[in-house]
């Protein structure tokens, strides 16, 4: 077992690219329940993918989408050509402090090992705006997923393709992100179900806003 946590981080990173590359949009389905923000705000989508999120945005927004890959950014910038598109580590921003509206984090805490998941977190304090937003959306422990794979970390999987996944806890995401002037403005997990050959599978994911002051 490979033991040093950063050869780690950079294989599963790899192998995000490797897959966008191999299977193009990867994401199916409409984002729901997207929050109502400001006219003209400044938003930051940390692990924009294909672009999905992004594509629900006002168009009276501007946006900065960061993702690891550079085959994810080429099929996000198709969906929403007039934002600004960084490839860049969402746990290390190349970013000036105190410049964003809103962050959007979906889906993207939950693809990196712990050391990652507060680097995010504290990065996502550092350039959001006072009285600024973060809206968090990860899979919950709840999932029909959690526990498959290879147990990297607590909580945390390694499936086939060697990206990692880790399941949260409403507690646990709390208190990732209530810190650095951060706080909590709500949370819950959502839950629905998925018919995968004739059976019901529950999946189940955790959203949270928080604010800073």
């Amino acid at each position: 077992m490979d033991t040093d946590p950063k050869r780690r981080s950079r294989t599963h990173l790899d192998a995000w690219d490797k897959d966008y590359a191999s299977r193009g949009h990867l994401w199916g389905g409409a984002v729901v329940d997207m929050p109502v923000l400001p006219e003209g705000s400044l938003v930051l989508e940390l692990g924009s993918g294909d672009g999905k999120t992004l594509s629900t945005l006002p168009g009276d927004c501007r946006a900065v989408a960061i993702d690891v890959s550079a085959q994810a950014l080429l099929l996000a910038c198709r969906v929403r050509a007039d934002s600004a598109f960084i490839q860049a580590d969402a746990a290390c921003l190349p970013l000036r402090e105190c410049c964003f509206d809103a962050i959007f984090a979906f889906h993207v805490t939950g693809h990196l090992l712990a050391d990652g998941r507060r680097a995010l977190a504290c990065e996502a304090a550092r350039v959001l705006k006072p009285g600024g937003r973060i809206f968090f959306r990860d899979f919950s422990e709840q999932d029909m997923r959690a526990g498959q794979g290879a147990e990297v970390e607590p909580g945390t999987f390694r499936r086939g393709s060697g990206i990692l996944t880790h399941y949260f806890n409403e507690d646990e995401v709390a208190d990732l992100f209530r810190s650095h002037q951060i706080e909590l403005a709500g949370i819950g997990t959502h839950c629905w179900k998925m018919r995968i050959k004739g059976k019901d599978h529950l999946r189940a994911e955790v959203h949270a806003a928080f604010f800073k002051i």
